[in-house]
């Protein structure tokens, strides 16, 4: 079967070549392959910034953003064949330290996990795959266009959790949101904040493409000017940084209103110096009782979480996220950016 992989550490590897057809053990589902998404750890992995092959192996299979039906299922596994699926990125260290022991393999704490088309197991991008049952989870069937979504929408999920949770130290009733970033990440945090009956205000950059509409068509409200004023203006409760950028990211962190909670989603690349007045910034967080998180990966819980969030929205604003559809053989195609790019995804 085909599959697209990459030569981990090797710039510019990226290729659709033949593998071993998949070949499940006691317990797996037989996947076919409907979609995978590509996302900016599958491009670092392209360039040869990231990514770990399996123990023995030259080449990585691609693709944590899955979708598929399954094809086979085991009795008593809970799916059946027909079934729209997704399945988990990350597998707990094999002596699971105490978080993965307890099922938050997403809050490992020695660092030996393994992940899906990232770190020293194949993806699920190839033509068919095998899924352990209790590392999939099952979409409603009307996703079966847009559930490639669903791990992005696992990573947004997550965020919505722990901000919660950092906000229930107190009493906590937020009204306004800052989403910074109105890539997919930052458009699906904000469609759960929407979910959850809030007022959600999105910063970017681009003032034409698809973004300001996706945006507006949720019910929350654009801005493209500077993040000082915009946060100021807005003196939001909760900020979701979802760009890793340096202003958006230090602005965050002094511009909440009192008791605000910051989670971080984006992640920043290394080198790109600014000047900080630490000072300031310590003493704002302090004396405003502010608290910040950083936020990534997520565990079974979320991609339920994920799963229910994805069926309560509109299938049709989902389409739209999706801004351009790559066919297999052109893999290649879906790692080189342009300009009205949201989310890509590799169609099978």
């Amino acid at each position: 079967m085909r599959a697209v992989t990459v030569r981990p550490g090797a710039k510019d590897s990226v290729e659709v070549g033949e593998v071993p057809d998949p070949v499940p053990a006691d317990g797996d589902l037989l996947v076919d392959a409907l979609a995978v998404g590509v996302c900016g750890t599958d491009k670092e992995i392209a360039r040869g910034e990231y990514g770990t092959a399996p123990p023995g192996g030259e080449r990585l299979v691609l693709g944590h953003e899955s979708l598929g039906r399954v094809r086979q299922a085991p009795p008593g596994s809970g799916f059946s064949a027909g079934d729209l699926v997704a399945g988990v990125v990350r597998r707990p260290d094999p002596e699971p330290c105490g978080a993965c022991a307890r099922g938050e393999f997403d809050m490992c704490r020695n660092g030996r996990y393994t992940e899906r088309g990232i770190k020293e197991l194949d993806g699920y991008g190839s033509e068919a795959w095998r899924v352990e049952a209790e590392y999939a989870v099952k979409l409603e069937p009307h996703l079966d266009r847009v559930g490639v979504l669903m791990e992005p929408t696992t990573v947004v999920a997550k965020a919505w959790e722990q901000v919660e949770r950092v906000g229930a130290r107190s009493w906590f009733e937020p009204q306004r949101v800052l989403v910074t970033g109105a890539g997919p990440i930052g458009l699906l945090a904000t469609l759960l904040g929407i979910q959850r009956g809030l007022e959600v205000h999105v910063l970017d950059r681009v003032t034409e493409g698809p973004k300001p509409g996706l945006v507006r068509d949720l019910g929350a409200t654009y801005h493209a000017k500077d993040i000082e004023q915009v946060i100021s203006a807005v003196c939001p409760d909760i900020v979701i940084e979802a760009t890793g950028a340096n202003e958006p990211v230090l602005a965050s962190l002094t511009g909440t209103a009192p008791y605000g909670v910051v989670c971080l989603t984006g992640v920043s690349p290394s080198g790109r110096r600014a000047t900080v007045d630490a000072g300031a910034v310590n003493r704002e967080i302090v004396l405003q009782n502010d608290a910040v998180v950083g936020s990534v990966n997520a565990n079974l819980r979320h991609y339920r979480q994920a799963a229910d969030a994805l069926a309560e929205a509109d299938p049709a604003w989902l389409e739209r996220v999706i801004t351009r559809r790559v066919p297999l053989e052109r893999a290649a195609e879906a790692f080189r950016e342009q300009p009205d790019d949201v989310k890509v995804v590799i169609e099978f």
